[in-house]
């Protein structure tokens, strides 16, 4: 896929114009042409009155009126050729903006989340790549009006210079009209788009944490928060509102009190003798008609105007840059099982171990594990090798990281948890995970549909569902965070046991602090302020490191 154009937002909407030319350059000229032959009907109109009715010829008038129904059967036919068309540059649009965010979210991986809001990525998903292709939407009768403009233009000269004038001056000047009012448009969508993101975010937070806050009794609180930011939002969109039921209504009245100035001075001159009835009437037809691409014109307008808002806040997407990337010099990991080092926090990880990682800060812990897993650059070694210095592919293959938010994607179960496995394989995973039941109780087992986050799911089954995912990837290094925090202690029992049977021989830290995990581990580190301040045995520090003995003592993490 060729890349996208960043340089601005009307680099991105021109780029996604050059990637179509021929549906574009298609959309233009039969727009061109239904408005052009949108003028026909009022010539003909004219011809009919003056040769047919006022000169007395029946030929004439059931010629014209033949041609007046030709021409519209040939409208109807463009314009349905025309709203196709339109509809796929549209449609492309969209899957080109949708294809390269896509691109860019795998792209830069952990880095999206850092500098993009859940709630932003949301909003642009769900509103501005419609926006954006709504802005392309006016390739078509925006060339179109240009040509009907151009062509009332011309047949008015043949009517009268001084209606021509009045036309060719008049209607730019309906456009310049709504400059201010498009202006102001981009600047408080800006704003709403703002205010948006932000409220969605943390609506998704009070949906993720709402069992949490009903049990300390925060949701009023939070609840509070949502709707006052609520009704500012609501406050901000009835600006917008405000801003677009202008320009709509510029864009019916203006052209209607243009149509009425120039049909008065059109009959003035009718009733001077300086122009026909038939003329009239034809006059009439023509302004009547460029109504529409001036209708046009100034929506298109609109349209471009937010579309350049959402094309900013998609061109900010495609700027980021992974904060992780090869180095030139890549090179392969270690051939084999290899202790992991980092110099950070001291941790080191012994090849083959399960390792429990305790703290009473979970945040301190996932920052360790983040640089383990090569998610930030840090001084890590692994093996003799320097992490660093390992080739992204090979370390995403070989170190898998697991946190408690991991999404779960919509579809069958077995696709949720490996597209690349075997039932046998799955079904073992699951076991390892205690999650058998989970798979049991759906009704047609793996290929039951999973909801996207797996919302219609308690907390302890997404949980053993990540952890059965984490077990498939087979990784010679798993990085898992908490992943029993959510079921009984019965089923954290045989969790231990079993992951500690299935990943013997490979590398495992997990972060926690349960005594049925310490137990299992072949080591426990103790992390206090970023730091590893001592390690051994599980009844070993008990018994001589009084701040780990209270730690667990209380059985859970900050």
């Amino acid at each position: 896929m060729p890349e996208p154009d960043t340089r601005g937002p009307g680099g991105y909407l021109w780029w996604l114009v050059r990637r179509q030319p021929a549906r574009v350059l298609c959309g233009g000229l039969v727009s061109a042409a239904w408005m052009g032959c949108l003028m026909l009907p009022p010539y003909f109109l004219s011809r009919a009155v003056d040769e047919g009715l006022r000169g007395g010829s029946m030929a004439a008038l059931l010629g014209w009126a033949a041609a007046i129904l030709g021409v519209g059967a040939i409208n109807a036919a463009l314009e349905t050729v025309r709203h196709r068309t339109m509809t796929q540059v549209r449609m492309d649009a969209s899957f080109r903006t949708v294809r390269a965010l896509t691109r860019q979210a795998v792209d830069v991986g952990a880095t999206l989340p850092r500098k993009v809001s859940a709630g932003e990525v949301v909003s642009i998903s769900a509103t501005d790549v419609m926006r954006i292709s709504w802005a392309l939407t006016v390739t078509g009768p925006g060339l179109g009006g240009v040509v009907a403009f151009a062509v009332v233009a011309v047949l008015l000269f043949s009517v009268s210079p001084t209606l021509a004038l009045v036309v060719l001056l008049g209607v730019p000047l309906l456009v310049v009209l709504t400059g201010p009012l498009l202006r102001r448009l981009q600047h408080v969508e800006t704003e709403y788009r703002r205010q948006e993101a932000a409220l969605t975010t943390r609506a998704a937070d009070i949906a993720g944490g709402l069992r949490v806050l009903c049990g300390i009794g925060g949701k009023d609180r939070f609840a509070g928060g949502y709707r006052r930011a609520s009704q500012a939002l609501r406050t901000e969109g009835n600006r917008i509102g405000a801003v677009i039921s202008w320009i709509q209504a510029l864009g019916v009245g203006l052209p209607a009190l243009f149509l009425g100035a120039v049909t008065w001075i059109a009959a003035r001159m009718a009733a001077a003798g300086e122009i026909t009835v038939g003329e009239l009437v034809a006059v009439y037809g023509y302004v009547a008609v460029l109504v529409v691409p001036v209708s046009s014109f100034i929506e298109g307008a609109g349209d471009l105007s937010l579309g350049l808002v959402a094309a900013r806040r998609v061109v900010r997407i495609l700027l980021l840059r992974p904060q992780v990337t090869d180095r030139p010099d890549a090179r392969s990991g270690p051939p084999g099982p290899a202790s992991m080092a980092d110099r950070a926090s001291g941790l080191e990880v012994r090849a083959g171990e399960l390792l429990v990682l305790a703290t009473s800060a979970t945040a301190e812990a996932v920052t360790v594990l983040e640089r383990l897993a090569r998610l930030t650059d840090a001084d890590v070694r692994w093996g003799d090798v320097p992490l660093g210095a390992v080739a992204l592919a090979e370390v995403r293959r070989r170190v898998v990281l697991s946190d408690v938010d991991g999404y779960l994607f919509a579809g069958p179960l077995r696709e949720t948890l490996a597209t690349s496995r075997d039932d046998d394989a799955i079904t073992a995973a699951l076991r390892i995970a205690a999650a058998e039941d989970v798979a049991a109780a759906l009704p047609d087992g793996l290929s039951s549909t999973v909801d996207a986050k797996g919302w219609s799911l308690s907390g302890g089954q997404r949980q053993r569902l990540r952890l059965a995912r984490a077990v498939l990837a087979d990784a010679d290094v798993l990085l898992l965070v908490d992943p029993a925090a959510a079921v009984d202690a019965h089923t954290e029992s045989l969790i231990a046991e079993r992951l500690r049977a299935a990943r013997r021989g490979r590398s495992t830290v997990v972060v926690s602090t349960s005594p049925l995990l310490l137990t299992k581990a072949d080591r426990v580190a103790f992390l206090a302020d970023g730091r590893v301040v001592a390690a051994g045995s599980h009844s070993d520090l008990v018994g001589r490191v009084p701040a780990y003995r209270a730690l667990v003592a209380r059985g859970g993490m900050g």
